[in-house]
């Protein structure tokens, strides 16, 4: 057992190769977790701001307006409801 814990795990380091990777889940997940934040809170909950700055950082302004008119609408297929 103690060789397993000896051993340090580690993640791959960044590769400006692939700026984009995993990019799109990130931002979708900063989205969702936003608008879970704001319902269970409110918008004036300083957490959930941090949600807000990440997805607008992350997400393409057309993604955004596109999910945003879909929530309005309700055709969103995320739960934004905690």
């Amino acid at each position: 057992m103690s060789e397993l814990a000896d051993k340090q795990l580690s993640t791959a380091p960044f590769d400006a190769r692939f700026p984009n990777t995993n990019q799109t889940k990130n931002c979708w997940q900063n989205y969702v977790d936003y608008f879970k934040c704001v319902n269970a809170r409110g918008e004036d909950f300083e957490p959930c701001k941090q949600f807000y700055k990440a997805y607008h950082a992350l997400c393409p302004n057309e993604w955004i307006s596109k999910w945003d008119s879909q929530r309005e609408e309700g055709t969103n297929p995320s739960n934004f409801t905690v």
